[in-house]
């Protein structure tokens, strides 16, 4: 059996490793580094940040047991207008920051990563029209070596 994306990373120090330098990242790219630098940012930002990648690519649900749910992620970062190229930015600190992170270079592994990435950076920038609404009770993706899980049925 295939670890998880999460267990071939490293577990939890790889993804807070992953999260600070993608933070390190964004605050060092011109036009990433407003939203990555406003003064009400979560004292734990990056901590949480590390939390929510680790349960999307297989760990344990840290983020949604303590700090939300996937309709919590989209609207905080809904309702923003025409962003740019901010998501090519993003996705790009990710994919560089696997590097500083030291995550595990096997290509198939990255390819996951990339296209989680990218994936994820198309579901928010589409809640970023002005008007935005994002429904209740979004579950919170899934992803592994073989992309996008389907959502657990709700009971």
């Amino acid at each position: 059996m295939r670890p998880s994306l999460y267990e071939f990373a490293g577990g939890e120090p790889a993804f807070l490793a992953l999260a600070t330098a993608h933070h390190a990242r964004c605050l060092a790219d011109p036009e990433l580094n407003h939203p990555f630098s406003h003064p009400d940012q979560h004292p734990q930002h990056v901590e949480r940040l590390a939390a929510y990648w680790a349960e999307v690519l297989g760990g344990p649900p840290t983020y949604s047991s303590s700090c939300g749910d996937e309709s919590a992620v989209l609207r905080m970062h809904a309702g923003n207008g025409e962003l740019g190229d901010l998501g090519r930015r993003f996705l790009d600190c990710f994919v560089r920051a696997a590097d500083d992170a030291g995550l595990p270079d096997d290509p198939e592994f990255r390819a996951a990563l990339r296209a989680y990435m990218a994936w994820a950076v198309d579901e928010v920038l589409s809640y970023s029209p002005e008007d935005a609404v994002v429904q209740a009770g979004a579950p919170m993706p899934h992803w592994s070596w073989d992309g996008l899980q389907s959502p657990p049925e709700r009971g």
